[in-house]
């Protein structure tokens, strides 16, 4: 049984993309409510199967474990950014001073300048 509802809110959610594409001369909200509701529809539908209450409670948990996860402070993000920027940077250069390199040594090989 689960299989067929799980088919059924394919097709709800299917339904609701046809509708957004098929009221193409409507109004965007018109359209957008066609694709919501589909969503919704789909959604309610898995929510009754077996694998959607598994997916329920494993959001559950997701949610649960993110509150305990220790961010770090503003200063520790602004001074990571700072290193990944830097670090970047001198990749560029040397990627750059590289491929002069490799660029030379082809022309040489070739016969050019």
């Amino acid at each position: 049984m689960d299989k067929i509802k799980v088919a059924v809110a394919a097709l709800l959610v299917a339904a609701g993309v046809s509708g957004f594409y098929y009221l193409q001369e409507s109004a965007t909200v018109i359209r957008l409510a066609a694709f919501l509701a589909g969503l919704v529809a789909g959604a309610a539908v898995l929510w009754t199967t077996a694998a959607g209450q598994g997916f329920f409670a494993f959001a559950q948990e997701s949610a649960a474990e993110t509150r305990k996860v220790v961010w770090p402070s503003r200063n520790e993000t602004l001074q990571a950014t700072a290193i990944v920027f830097v670090f970047v940077l001198i990749m560029a250069l040397f990627m750059w001073v590289v491929d002069g390199i490799l660029l030379w040594i082809v022309k040489k090989l070739i016969g050019g300048e």
